[in-house]
């Protein structure tokens, strides 16, 4: 092969979509992933029943569309063949095993120098290119927050990344912590597969169904973020009337909003709303402190738990091995420019699908470096 004129860290959908562009191109690339399969999230660590929450159209890679047979929203087994046939159609070949330990500008030569350990041999190894695509995901380290006493918690406790469905926790209590979308969907399995359910929810939130998401997407071409955002939480409040009878608060900033300015999505309702209503998930507020298989909650009341899922979200690890940025990526491994132009750093650096705009954002993002990189070379 030739020498690559780009590197791309991280082999998810938004690593792929990136070598699937720059491959249209005929621009010689490597792909580093740590794991020892691409789309490792998806294929190792997701949930049974995950769907993608929007329809299928605004999760398409590049250049090549979901069958028209597939069904609106794609299921997790659809959305993994769907990768299965890209990466096999566009020629994508990840280095696989390779976690990045460092990388940097040198200016002496113009390319940033990757450093990677083998993972399967433990040696270091040594990577150079003109391009430095960081596309390692929203989504990277699993992120469990300390709780006073969990390390006495005489079940289980696990992230949501080990969750595949709820059959094991039939006539189980099970707490669930972390009110996302995950939370909300895993709360739902366990009640649907038995297990007597509940749900930590801290923060105010938006809940909103599928076809009220997609609609205020529409109506985003056409109209401001806070027309749309008040139509939202109009219909919100129609639907699933005052939050408060149910132990939980209605966001005062729109959905849409919270979306952009904090990457908080709104709820998309699959069903638990129902069984919270109908008192077959239960709502609790903050964790206090854990002392065995009692867990005290901030309203000053305890119950007992089988096993505890933290449906807790994730840490980047960008800030740990990107060295000389000051530009492109916070500390969070989020990017500071602002969308439209967060894609783009300097001295070669672009970072994919950290926009917080999902599969559609990360394809958009793919060809937007890819072309940038072609206008380059």
């Amino acid at each position: 092969m030739q020498d690559p004129v780009a590197i791309i860290v991280g082999a998810g959908p938004s690593g792929l979509a990136t070598s699937a562009c720059l491959n249209q191109h005929s621009i010689p690339h490597i792909i580093l992933e740590r794991e020892d399969c691409f789309a490792s999230l998806w294929k190792k660590y997701s949930y049974d029943r995950l769907h993608l929450h929007l329809k299928k159209q605004f999760c398409e890679l590049p250049h090549m569309p979901f069958p028209a047979s597939s069904p609106t929203y794609i299921p997790k087994d659809h959305f993994i063949k769907y990768l299965d046939h890209y990466v096999s159609h566009f020629k994508i070949s990840p280095i696989y095993q390779r976690c990045v330990e460092s990388a940097s500008y040198d200016e002496a030569t113009k390319k940033w120098k990757v450093m990677v350990r083998n993972v399967s041999s433990s040696e270091t190894e040594e990577y150079s290119a003109r391009f430095l695509v960081v596309a390692s995901g929203e989504a990277c380290n699993p992120f469990i927050p300390e709780v006073e006493g969990l390390n006495s918690f005489t079940g289980d406790a696990l992230h949501s990344t080990q969750f595949g469905n709820g059959k094991a926790y039939r006539d189980k209590n099970v707490l669930v912590v972390g009110s996302g979308n995950s939370g909300m969907e895993i709360a739902l399995d366990l009640a649907n597969h038995g297990a007597r359910t509940s749900i930590v929810v801290r923060s105010p939130v938006h809940i909103l169904s599928r076809e009220m998401v997609h609609l205020g997407l529409v109506m985003l071409k056409y109209f401001s973020l806070g027309i749309v955002d008040s139509l939202m939480v109009l219909f919100s409040k129609f639907v699933y009337g005052d939050l408060t009878n149910y132990g939980m608060r209605r966001a005062t900033e729109g959905p849409f909003f919270m979306k952009v300015a904090y990457g908080k999505y709104p709820i998309f309702d699959v069903g638990t709303f129902d069984k919270i209503k109908a008192g077959e998930i239960q709502v609790l507020p903050a964790i206090q402190n854990i002392r065995g298989n009692e867990v005290l909650f901030e309203n000053g009341r305890s119950h007992s738990f089988d096993a505890i899922i933290f449906c807790t979200g994730f840490k980047r690890s960008t800030n740990k091995w990107l060295k000389g940025d000051d530009y492109l990526l916070n500390e969070d491994g989020i990017p500071k420019p602002r969308y439209p132009n967060h894609w783009k750093g300097k001295k070669g650096l672009y970072c994919i699908g950290l926009s917080r705009r999902g599969l559609y954002g990360a394809s958009a993002d793919a060809q937007n470096t890819s072309d940038d990189i072609k206008s380059l070379v």
